[in-house]
């Protein structure tokens, strides 16, 4: 089975008898500890890993399971890597070293070490039937000496959940669920610059933990920036007024130093560029996605903030070399086949 970047694991590819082996052994890759699971006779799970660089990917399915990283493991073997979990389904309780067991619903993000010994029982969802539901997640691995924090402080933070709902936590779980939607499309080139992002958006998301964002580099808070503006555009692509002053407002900032990290950031790239760039790539793919087949071009275009429908269509030949209506019957009919 290949485990290289972008593999894909699914249990239903393999004789019954050997699924929970070979997961077992791919969860060990960059999570090694003692797994124990009561289904291992109709096993069922699924995992894509991705490597980023150094930092690995990962999106997993399994059924209910126990994680046990012991000192004897510690003392033998350690890789020296956190680990992040953004948990979608199912529960989870959590012993990480001499702390208290804390419990995770869907929505919360913690980080593990691995120099530290932990205790994790993953928990099936509940489901209407009497079949037991699966452990959903997502998560990255990456060296502890990536992380430009004090590790002293971040150990403050380890074995804690933190809902993935608001502030900078939401826009690193966000990213992470895009890797996992994008994953098919990504290539080995955008790989690296992908795994630095991560990196960002951990330390600025645990900087704000502890209050210490003055102690990451200035390069490194400029990229999380970025990508928090990136996420604000895309978020806000349906509002006509959207503008450089609006995104520099929203993240208490001047539109002259927003210019300048972002076209610095972003090879030369203007925000109004990027603004009008997105628009129109919204736009092609509604364009061409059959459940929207009945919806009027001049919709999809105010849909995705660009009320005239003039200046859509020479903006959209312009980008795309031909019209929406064009676009939209050619991704459709190579759809259908017709």
């Amino acid at each position: 089975m290949d485990t290289g970047p972008g593999s894909v694991f699914r249990s239903e590819d393999l004789p019954v008898e050997e699924r929970f082996d070979h997961w077992r052994e791919l969860v060990a890759l960059s999570r090694a500890s003692e797994v124990t699971c009561a289904r291992t006779g109709d096993f069922t799970a699924e995992m894509r890993r991705m490597e980023l660089g150094p930092v690995t990917f990962l999106r997993t399915s399994f059924p209910s399971a126990r994680f046990r990283r012991t000192a004897d493991m510690v003392r033998r073997s350690d890789p020296g890597v956190y680990h992040l979990t953004l948990l979608l389904d199912g529960g989870l309780a959590l012993t990480h070293d001499t702390d208290p067991t804390r419990t995770f619903v869907p929505g919360d993000l913690h980080v593990v070490d691995s120099s530290r010994v932990f205790d994790l029982r993953a928990f099936g969802a509940r489901t209407e039937g009497p079949q037991e539901g699966q452990v959903q997640a997502v998560g990255v691995d990456f060296p502890t000496s990536l992380l430009p924090l004090p590790p002293h402080r971040v150990r403050t933070l380890l074995g804690r959940g933190f809902p993935g709902r608001e502030g900078s936590c939401a826009l690193l779980a966000e990213f992470l669920l895009g890797l996992d939607r994008q994953a098919g499309a990504l290539g080995p080139a955008e790989a690296p610059r992908l795994g630095a992002i991560v990196v960002d958006l951990v330390a600025a998301w645990l900087a704000r933990e502890l209050d210490a964002e003055a102690a990451l580099p200035e390069d490194a808070r400029q990229r999380a920036l970025v990508e928090s503006i990136r996420t604000f555009i895309d978020r806000n692509l349906h509002d006509p007024e959207l503008s450089p002053s609006v995104v520099a407002a929203a993240h208490h900032i001047s539109v002259s130093y927003l210019h300048r990290v972002y076209t610095q950031q972003m090879q030369g790239e203007t925000v109004a560029a990027s603004i009008r760039g997105r628009r129109l790539a919204k736009a092609r793919r509604d364009l061409a996605d059959p459940r929207l087949r009945t919806l009027p071009i001049h919709t999809v275009a105010a849909r995705c903030g660009i009320p005239r429908a003039d200046g859509f269509s020479r903006a959209f030949r312009t980008a795309y070399g031909l019209s929406p209506v064009e676009h939209r019957h050619r991704a459709l009919a190579g759809r259908t086949g017709e």
